[in-house]
């Protein structure tokens, strides 16, 4: 049996690939719990990848409820090095319009209270710490922005994703506080993600699909229907990224 090389997680919107022709799904056991869902095995393009939805096959689990760690163990453990993870997002800056999909470079965390180590425990011969300066990696994101170029999307090739703790959105203050940070994206699901991916030695980058204006950069409130629609244009934009860069990243 063959070991498909890479793996997608879906978010909200991709729930399943639709021109995945399935060959297999596989339970995984893991010491961390279980993952969102059976891992999907599959051929899209005449290429073996890896499907996982983040919040379960009919999008039941919360942000803040997504065992991360199974679901990142999971992958590593399934045979897969390289990681595209999809994500729906807040656009903050005025360059992060509703319908495009960005492929961001920098990431910071304000979640709290998740499971975000696998480096933990009585097991440990020492204390372990990797390096975040560049928390996605470059090669997969660079193969990312190839694609978005060849199909000559509206995209942007940079970003700083603030990971926010959900499942609530964010208040108007709180935005203009991310953005004085730095942040350009609002998400709930990059962090503890992106850091286990890290810690297992995966390549991993995001192609973030933005659903919306983050609060108060727009005129009323967000509301489930506009973020649905804006979805709907960026999902298809995703999945043209997908179909392009499958070769390259298998």
């Amino acid at each position: 049996m063959s070991t498909p090389r890479l793996a997608i997680i879906g978010g909200t919107g991709l729930t399943q690939l639709k021109d995945l022709e399935i060959t297999r799904r596989q339970v995984m056991h893991t010491p961390y719990g279980e993952p969102s869902g059976p891992l999907v095995f599959g051929h899209l393009n005449d290429t073996e990848i890896v499907f996982l939805p983040r919040h379960g096959a009919r999008h039941t689990i919360p942000p803040h409820q997504v065992n991360y760690r199974a679901n990142i163990w999971a992958l590593k453990h399934a045979g897969v090095d390289n990681v595209i993870a999809v994500a729906a997002v807040g656009g903050i800056t005025d360059a992060m319009r509703p319908g495009m999909i960005a492929i961001p470079d920098q990431i910071i965390d304000y979640t709290w209270s998740r499971a975000s180590t696998f480096f933990e425990g009585g097991d440990l011969e020492e204390v372990t710490h990797i390096d975040m300066t560049w928390p996605y990696h470059q090669a997969v994101r660079e193969t990312l922005l190839r694609a978005v170029d060849d199909l000559e999307l509206d995209a942007v090739d940079h970003g700083t994703y603030g990971a926010t703790q959900g499942p609530r959105l964010e208040t108007a203050a709180e935005i203009d506080r991310m953005e004085r940070d730095g942040c350009d994206l609002v998400g709930m699901t990059g962090m503890p993600e992106t850091a286990l991916a890290r810690e297992l030695e995966l390549n991993y980058a995001c192609c973030a699909v933005i659903a919306n204006w983050a609060a108060g950069r727009s005129a009323g409130e967000i509301t489930m229907d506009d973020i649905a629609a804006n979805l709907n244009v960026g999902m298809a934009k995703v999945k043209q990224v997908l179909t392009h860069v499958i070769h390259a990243l298998s």
